[in-house]
């Protein structure tokens, strides 16, 4: 009888085992997190390819954040990062969102990550790491989209 209790518990920890991954995947990917995580750079100073918090990009920034909050390894450009994920539009924005801005070129060529009450958390060249407003009068005009990943 205890082998077989023995071995019933056994199966079952494998059978959960496989399917636990998906889980944990899903549970790790909050967007309280990732807003969180990328709330602690506030003030690391731009740097131009930068992907570390000893200087950080725009996409350098989302996919250090990303990667630190989800495990999700983001592409490491803005334009490639806009490939990816479900496009949202700008009134169903939530948290952990990732909004797009283009600037010096056509396309997607600024990014950051919307934290609620219309605002978000990029690196930017003037400020580094900080919050800016999606009604700024620079940012506005240059939104082209958001995406959900």
């Amino acid at each position: 009888m205890k082998k077989v209790l023995l071995a019933t518990v056994l199966m079952l920890t494998i059978l959960i085992g496989f399917m636990a991954p998906s889980n944990i995947a899903e549970a790790a990917y909050s967007p309280d997190k990732i807003v969180s995580e990328g709330k602690k750079y506030i003030g690391t100073k731009y740097k131009f390819g930068g992907t570390t918090p000893k200087g950080f990009d725009c996409s350098g920034f989302l996919g250090y954040t990303f990667k630190k909050a989800t495990g999700k390894t983001l592409p490491r450009t803005a334009a490639g990062i806009y490939t990816k994920g479900k496009a949202v539009s700008k009134s169903k924005l939530q948290k952990g969102d990732l909004v797009f801005f283009t600037t010096y070129k056509k396309g997607a060529s600024h990014a950051g990550i919307y934290i609620g009450n219309n605002q978000f958390i990029h690196a930017s060249s003037s400020k580094g790491v900080s919050i800016a407003s999606l009604n700024n009068s620079y940012w506005k005009p240059r939104f082209i989209g958001a995406k959900r990943l």
